[in-house]
């Protein structure tokens, strides 16, 4: 590969395929998390088709975290971080590059599953679509915030509900736009673009702050 940052890129997805697993488990997580809510509140499909947004933005977000908490870890381990944080690419560069790598092994098959998944609980073919939408602008800024709780409990043990207990407040917005877009989508009071631009937004700050925020605590790690 002629671009380092190309060749990282490749190299998340290679390692990701030989250890297995991962964009996999995260789909397996969140049909589980899907699966299980009907039993807990009941086979009332008008009930389900008017939260279903919600549940889905939920265990999609889940899933999204399940496994951030590794994404510098192995680095960590073996050595690659300190090279990273000494190499003459920018470390914000190498952050952005390992969440895209990371965004496209979980979120993407989340977002293929999530209509399949949104037809038991009910939902109109308008809402699965709104889900798709906002799951397709809203999950990289999920990636990038749980990136800076990755960056701040790198190298620590069993760091995962550490991370989890940092970045989920941060998200809120996040599920808040994703959910209301995706009911805007089913004939809400509110049109469907201003809560979807909104979430392009959230993406946006998060893709210019977050690398620097991620960096900047694996820096500090190293210091």
């Amino acid at each position: 590969m002629t671009s380092p940052l190309a060749a990282l890129f490749f190299r998340e997805l290679r390692i990701a395929r030989s250890i297995g697993g991962g964009g996999a488990m995260g789909v397996v997580f969140f049909l589980i998390l899907v699966s299980l809510t009907p039993f807990a509140i009941g086979p009332d499909l008008n009930l389900l088709s008017r939260i279903g947004p919600a549940i889905l933005w939920i265990a999609a977000l889940l899933s999204t975290l399940l496994g951030l908490d590794r994404l510098f870890q192995a680095d960590a381990d073996d050595g690659s971080l300190d090279l990273f944080v000494m190499s003459s690419t920018p470390l914000e560069l190498v952050v952005l590059t390992k969440c895209a790598a990371h965004w496209t092994l979980t979120a993407l098959p989340l977002i293929a599953a999530a209509p399949l998944l949104g037809l038991t609980l009910g939902m109109e073919p308008a809402a699965l679509a709104g889900v798709a939408a906002s799951l397709l602008a809203g999950t990289p800024a999920l990636t990038l915030l749980g990136a800076i709780g990755a960056g701040l409990t790198a190298g620590l043990r069993r760091g995962g509900l550490l991370m989890a207990v940092l970045i989920l407040p941060l998200t809120t917005p996040v599920l808040i736009f994703g959910v209301a877009c995706a009911a805007a989508a089913n004939g809400g009071t509110v049109p469907f673009h201003t809560p979807f631009l909104i979430l392009c937004g959230l993406s946006l700050m998060a893709v210019a702050g977050a690398p620097f925020a991620a960096a900047a605590a694996l820096r500090a790690r190293e210091a």
